[in-house]
C-alpha cells in the first residue's frame, strides 16, 4: 500500500484517460510511495459540475482553458509558475502547440500544463472518396456540394456550434468579444449565422445531437459519410486497429480565399489548492507535461500530446495516419477564445440559441444576437476588469 494516494479526474475517452493511466504507473515506479488514481467523467458530467468543486476532492485535475479566470479569481488551483522550475515552463512555451500552452495563462500566471492540444479540423474517409472518384473538399462551396449529397458529418451540438459561430465571425472579417458592449456585430454575426444555416440545414438531423466523438464514430464506423468539414481532432480515429475505419485528418477549407481559423480546445493538468500533497501532485504534472514523455509515453498511449516535439515526431506521425503534421497548421492558426471568470455563463447558454437558429425555429438572425449579447453582458458581471487579461 502506497503511503501517499493522488486522486485525479479526467474525462471518458481513450485519449483522456489511457495516456494518463500509463504515466500515473511510470510515476509509481519512479517513486513507489505513491499511488496515482485516475477518476474520468463524461464531457457533460464536466459541463454540469463546476470545476472549483471538483478541486476540494481531486489532487490533479483535467481543465479547459477557458476555466483559468475562474482559477484565477478563486484560487483553488495552484499557480504552477510558483511550483515549477523557470526553465521548466520556457520549454513548455517555447513548445507549445499553437496557443495551448498560453491559453493556461491568466493574470500573470500559469494555471494549467497543455497536456493535450485540440482544434476543430476536417476529417474523412479516403477509402470512401477514392472509391467514388471525389476529392477531398478545398473550399466551402466544396462542403455545400458533399452536404447536399448526405456525405457531410458535422457536430451539432450547442456548444460546438458556439465555437463554429467564432470561426464564421472571424471569416467575416471580425474578432468576437472586441469590445464588452457586443459579441459581434449585428452584420457580421448575421452572416455568419446565414453561412452556418448554409450547411447545418443540408445534414442529418441526428447531427444535432452529436459531439465531435459521436461524429468520429459514425464516420469510422460505417460508409454513410464520407467527410467532416470541421470537429475536435481525436488522432485515436486516425490510428490504425482503433476504429472499424480509418480516418484522415486534414486541414479545414477556405472561406473567399483565406483558410477557415477554428476555435482551439485541447486540455491542461491542474493542481488543487487542497491538495495535501502538493509537491508529489506538482511532480506527476512535471512527469507527464515533460517533452520526453509527451513525445514517447504520451503519444503512444492514445494521448494527443500538447508537447509541440511530439507532433513532429516522424514516429508519432507515422503511427497517426499522419494526423500531427496534418493538423498542426490548423492548431497554428487557431482562435484563442475568451478565459475571463464568467466567461463560461456565456458558453453554457450561448450555442442553444444558435442552434434553435440552424435548426430553424428561429428565423430571426438578430434575435439570435441579442440574445447573445445579453448572455455576454451577464457573463461580464462577475469579472469585468479581466476580460481582456
Amino acid at each position: 500500500m502506497a503511503d501517499i494516494v493522488l486522486k485525479g479526474i479526467t474525462w471518458n475517452h481513450s485519449r483522456g484517460i489511457t495516456p494518463l493511466q500509463a504515466a500515473a504507473q511510470r510515476f509509481t515506479e519512479l517513486h513507489p510511495n505513491v499511488e496515482v488514481q485516475w477518476h474520468k467523467r463524461s464531457l457533460q458530467q464536466f459541463a454540469d459540475f463546476p470545476i472549483e468543486k471538483l478541486t476540494e476532492e481531486y489532487d490533479l485535475l483535467i481543465i479547459d482553458h477557458p476555466w483559468v479566470g475562474t482559477a484565477a479569481a478563486t484560487g483553488c488551483v495552484l499557480a504552477l509558475d510558483e511550483y515549477l522550475p523557470e526553465a521548466y515552463l520556457k520549454d513548455q512555451s517555447e513548445n507549445s502547440v499553437g496557443a495551448s500552452h498560453r491559453s493556461y495563462f491568466y493574470d500573470g500566471h500559469q494555471w494549467a500544463l497543455a497536456i493535450d492540444a485540440a482544434t476543430p479540423a476536417a476529417s474523412y474517409r479516403k477509402d470512401l472518396l477514392d472509391a467514388n472518384k471525389t476529392p477531398v473538399p478545398a473550399t466551402w462551396n466544396d462542403v455545400i456540394h458533399l452536404a447536399g449529397k448526405g456525405r457531410v458529418a458535422v457536430p451539432a451540438i450547442p456548444i460546438d456550434l458556439l465555437m463554429n459561430f467564432y470561426t464564421f465571425c472571424i471569416a467575416h472579417g471580425k474578432i468576437p468579444f472586441a469590445t464588452t458592449g457586443e459579441v459581434i456585430d449585428n452584420a457580421t454575426g448575421t452572416a455568419a449565422l446565414n453561412t452556418m444555416y448554409e450547411l447545418w440545414s443540408l445534414v442529418d438531423r441526428s447531427m444535432f445531437e452529436k459531439n465531435p466523438i459521436a461524429v468520429a464514430e459514425a464516420l469510422s464506423g460505417s460508409d454513410e459519410y464520407w467527410y467532416c468539414p470541421f470537429a475536435y481532432g481525436y488522432t485515436n480515429y486516425s490510428r490504425p486497429g482503433y476504429a472499424k475505419n480509418l480516418l484522415t485528418y486534414t486541414d479545414v477549407v477556405s472561406y473567399n480565399g483565406q483558410k477557415l481559423r477554428t476555435t482551439i480546445g485541447g486540455t491542461g493538468l491542474s493542481v488543487s489548492s487542497f491538495s495535501p500533497h502538493k509537491k508529489e501532485a506538482v511532480a506527476f504534472a512535471e512527469l507527464v507535461c515533460s517533452g520526453v514523455f509527451q513525445t514517447n509515453g504520451y503519444a503512444f498511449n492514445e494521448g494527443q500530446p500538447g508537447y509541440l516535439k511530439a507532433w513532429t515526431s516522424e514516429l508519432n506521425n507515422q503511427l497517426t495516419n499522419h494526423f500531427f503534421s496534418s493538423v498542426l497548421p490548423v492548431m497554428e492558426n487557431g482562435y484563442l477564445r475568451p478565459r475571463y471568470h464568467g466567461y463560461l455563463h456565456f458558453q453554457d447558454e450561448a450555442g442553444l440559441y444558435i442552434q434553435e437558429f440552424l435548426l430553424g425555429r428561429q428565423k430571426d438572425a438578430g434575435a439570435v444576437l441579442e440574445k447573445l449579447n445579453e448572455i455576454y453582458a451577464m457573463s461580464l458581471k462577475k469579472n469585468l476588469s479581466k476580460v481582456f487579461a
